[in-house]
C-alpha cells in the first residue's frame, strides 16, 4: 500500500528528470510570475504603512474664543474623550500655542517680539482612533462639537482628508486589479507551459490508457509534478523578490521613503512568504489540471 502511494511522487520526480528543459521552463514561468506579484505586494505593504503614518496627522482642532475655567476644560476633555471615535483630547492654552508658533518660526522667531502670549486662541486638539480617521468618523465628532456654540471655529483639513481617502481608495483598487491580473496571467502562462510538457508525452499517456490505466492513476503523477514545480517556483520567487527588495527598495528608495515618514522598509511577513509558496503549488496544480482536461480525454 505504501509503495503504491510512493509510486506517484517518484514517478513525478522521474518525469521532471526526463524532461529537464520543459521542467526548468515551467519552474521559471512560475518563479517570474510570482516574483512580480511578490515584489508588487512588498511595495503595496510599505505604501500602506506610509498611508497609516500619514493618517496620524488627521485630527480635529476646536478653537475657543473665551477661555473657560479649569473645571469646564476638564468637563470638555472628559465629554469629548468619551466619544467612541476619539482617542485623545488635548487642551492647548494661548501661551502653549504661542510657544509652538515661536518654535516653528525658528530663526524668524524675533518677529514675535513685543507681542503678548495671548494673541493666539486656546484650542482643543482631538486625535481620532485609527479606525475612525476618515470623513465618517470626523463628521460624527464635528456634529457633536457644533452643538456647543462656545467652539468658535473647527478645523480638520477637509481638503487634505478627501485627497488622502481618494489616494487610499485608488491604492486599494490598483492593488486588487493588478493582483488579480497578475494571478490570472500567471495561471494562463503556467497552464500553457505545462501543456507543452504534457503534449511532449502525449504518446506515453495514450499507451498508459490502452494498457488499462485509470484516469486518476495516469493524471496523479502529472498533478504532483505540477505541484512540485510550483513549489520550487514559489521558493525561487521568494528569493528573487528578496533580491529586488534589496536592490530597489532597501537600498534605492529607502532614503525617499524614510523622508516621507516610513521608519523601516520591510520585506514580506512570514505568512505572506508561505502564501507565495502555496500560490506556486496552486498554480502548478491548477495548470496541470487544466492541461490534462484538454489533452487527456479518457
Amino acid at each position: 500500500m505504501f509503495e503504491r502511494f510512493l509510486y506517484f511522487p517518484l514517478r513525478a520526480l522521474r518525469n521532471m528528470r526526463q524532461s529537464p528543459f520543459l521542467c526548468i521552463a515551467a519552474i521559471a514561468t512560475v518563479s517570474v510570475s510570482l516574483t512580480i506579484l511578490a515584489f508588487f505586494a512588498i511595495v503595496v505593504l510599505n505604501v500602506q504603512k506610509l498611508t497609516t503614518n500619514w493618517s496620524k496627522e488627521v485630527q480635529v482642532v476646536a478653537y475657543i474664543d473665551q477661555i473657560p475655567d479649569q473645571n469646564q476644560i476638564k468637563a470638555w476633555v472628559t465629554q469629548i474623550g468619551s466619544l467612541s471615535e476619539v482617542a485623545l483630547v488635548t487642551y492647548v492654552s494661548p501661551a502653549e500655542a504661542f510657544n509652538r508658533f515661536k518654535t516653528r518660526l525658528g530663526q524668524d522667531a524675533g518677529l514675535l517680539e513685543g507681542l503678548g502670549t495671548d494673541i493666539l486662541p486656546a484650542s482643543l486638539e482631538i486625535t481620532l482612533k485609527e479606525d475612525h480617521r476618515n470623513r465618517l468618523g470626523i463628521g460624527k465628532v464635528i456634529s457633536h462639537l457644533r452643538q456647543d456654540s462656545r467652539f468658535s471655529d473647527l478645523r480638520y483639513g477637509q481638503e487634505w482628508l478627501e485627497k488622502f481617502e481618494a489616494f487610499v481608495a485608488l491604492l486599494k483598487m490598483a492593488g486588487a486589479f493588478l493582483g488579480g491580473f497578475l494571478l490570472f496571467a500567471a495561471l494562463f502562462i503556467v497552464s500553457n507551459t505545462i501543456r507543452l510538457t504534457l503534449f511532449a508525452r502525449r504518446d506515453e499517456l495514450e499507451v498508459m490508457a490502452l494498457v488499462g490505466g485509470t484516469p486518476l492513476f495516469i493524471k496523479t503523477p502529472f498533478l504532483l509534478e505540477g505541484a512540485f514545480q510550483g513549489a520550487l517556483g514559489g521558493c525561487l520567487a521568494l528569493a528573487g523578490s528578496y533580491v529586488l527588495y534589496l536592490i530597489f527598495l532597501k537600498e534605492g528608495l529607502s532614503s525617499l521613503l524614510l523622508a516621507t515618514g516610513v521608519n523601516t522598509i520591510t520585506f514580506l511577513p512570514s505568512q505572506y512568504g508561505f502564501a507565495v509558496i502555496l500560490a506556486g503549488i496552486a498554480l502548478g496544480f491548477l495548470g496541470s489540471l487544466l492541461s490534462l482536461r484538454k489533452l487527456v480525454r479518457f
